[in-house]
């Protein structure tokens, strides 16, 4: 029985989550266990850091799937969205008849009542952006709740509860789970949303653009005529969402019609200066240490929202000064004899390009070098077969390693990262395949000198690449 309409029982005190270990469930483990619940997990391919995320706060964890899991008969089940209905958990929760609804549920019930919403989609950014709002509300004292998809370097933590009226969400478009096909985000109501854009992506959920953009329609139309969209103007797939809503509407890009625009840049590494106009007249100076002009337009959007929550212009540069960043966006993982690793979470296209772009300028007096793993269930299909290659342009050095779960796709779908390194050397790029991780790091080893930039973009642990690649060197 899926649980809806506030239909979770009165008296809860202990939770089991199956999938624990997703960014987002094990965030929501942790909170609800803050909250004095009893909770338990399991998952498979139990690692860091998450097993010591929920280990520090004494969640037990069961190492894979099993029926005996729920012999301490939970009151509520928590199912995360890659849990299939055959998996031995659920199935013995429905025949138990254990009451079970999703992580979006779970949150609205627990976490958000009584709070106003902020919430953040898009298919980029949406990481960056979400901890950039909560960074930007914290430290103006508003004391906010969130729940992001990644580690904020400020806090520690992709969580926290707080106890002002805000909760800023990071808002996924990929299902809810194996009984409710409907996006994440659509379970969500917010006071304030933000769209940083629509691409195609979630292959493996969404059929097409048009697809994709049917979700983000029925999110958009959950707003009601007091909730503000705050909309990326850079994007033809949003745009042709946007008009004509029920809910207040403004832009953030670089149109000269954008209520918020981006104003000159001033790289001077390891800052960014730029200037922020809002309806055509001058808001403010500002300074972030984040790299590359998709970040300055998430800083823009965090800035916009700030101040619409009434949040003064000193205390927004302030706090975006004191912005650290986000675990594995653009994060330097150690600089070792003048080679520096960084870790970035780019896979689709586009991000992979922006990351590039932004990175470049801050390491001058070196080579760019690009390694990529091709790791989601998008990128492992052929369907960006064709646009990787230009994602590359602006990197000295290429290495591609062949995705790793292969065997998950059809072969007739499947992405060949032997082909996207012929077409990268067909537009003049030196690039390389690896079977493998180890070939890579040997072939870093023999490459890599000093002043190198190596850019690793991955959105899985890439068997732990970074740390063994600063060792070697």
């Amino acid at each position: 029985m899926s649980l809806y309409n506030n239909s979770i029982p009165k008296h809860v005190r202990r939770i089991h989550f199956i999938a624990v270990c997703g960014t987002g469930m094990g965030a929501l483990a942790c909170m609800l266990k803050d909250l004095g619940f009893e909770v338990t997990g399991s998952d498979q391919n139990i690692y860091p850091p998450m097993s010591d995320f929920l280990n520090k706060r004494a969640i037990a964890v069961f190492d894979g799937f099993h029926a005996d899991h729920l012999s301490h008969k939970p009151d509520l089940i928590v199912v995360g969205n890659a849990v299939r209905k055959d998996n031995p958990e659920a199935l013995r929760m429905v025949e138990a008849e254990i009451p079970f609804c999703s992580m979006p549920q779970a949150v609205n019930h627990f976490i958000s009542a009584g709070k106003e919403p902020v919430v953040v989609v898009g298919t980029h950014g949406k990481t960056t952006l979400s901890s950039l709002i909560a960074w930007l509300f914290h430290h103006a004292g508003l004391d906010p709740t969130f729940i992001i998809g990644g580690i904020l370097e400020n806090f520690g933590t992709n969580y926290r509860l707080g106890h002002g009226n805000y909760i800023i969400i990071e808002g996924d478009e990929y299902d809810t789970a194996f009984f409710d096909k409907k996006s994440k985000f659509l379970h969500y109501h917010p006071r304030a949303a933000v769209l940083t854009g629509i691409e195609f992506d979630h292959a493996d959920i969404f059929h097409d653009i048009d697809h994709v953009k049917a979700a983000f329609d029925a999110f958009i139309g959950i707003l009601t005529a007091d909730d503000l969209l705050l909309a990326f103007d850079g994007s033809p797939h949003a745009d042709a969402l946007i008009y004509g809503r029920n809910c207040r509407i403004m832009t953030y890009g670089s149109a000269k019609q954008s209520c918020w625009r981006l104003g000159p840049i001033d790289i001077r590494p390891p800052w960014s200066d730029f200037l922020v106009y809002r309806q055509g007249g001058l808001f403010g100076s500002f300074s972030s240490n984040l790299m590359g002009k998709h970040n300055l337009y998430n800083a823009l959007a965090a800035i916009a929202v700030a101040e619409e929550a009434g949040i003064p212009l000193e205390k927004i540069a302030e706090g975006l000064r004191l912005f650290s960043g986000v675990k594995r966006r653009q994060q330097v993982r150690g600089v070792v004899n003048g080679i520096t690793v960084m870790d970035d979470f780019a896979h689709h296209p586009t991000a992979v390009c922006e990351t590039i772009q932004a990175v470049k300028p801050f390491y001058p007096n070196g080579r760019l070098i690009a390694v990529f793993e091709p790791r989601t269930n998008t990128s492992m299909r052929a369907v960006f077969q064709d646009v990787y290659p230009e994602s590359f342009d602006g990197a000295d050095l290429v290495c591609i390693r062949k995705p790793p779960l292969l065997q998950k796709i059809p072969e007739a779908e499947r992405f060949s990262s032997e082909k996207l390194v012929e077409d990268l050397k067909r537009r003049g790029k030196n690039a390389h395949y690896f079977p493998d991780t180890d070939s890579i790091i040997d072939f870093l080893l023999d490459r890599a000198s000093s002043g190198d930039l190596i850019l690793i973009m991955s959105n899985g642990g890439f068997d732990n690449i970074h740390e063994r690649l600063l060792e070697s060197l």
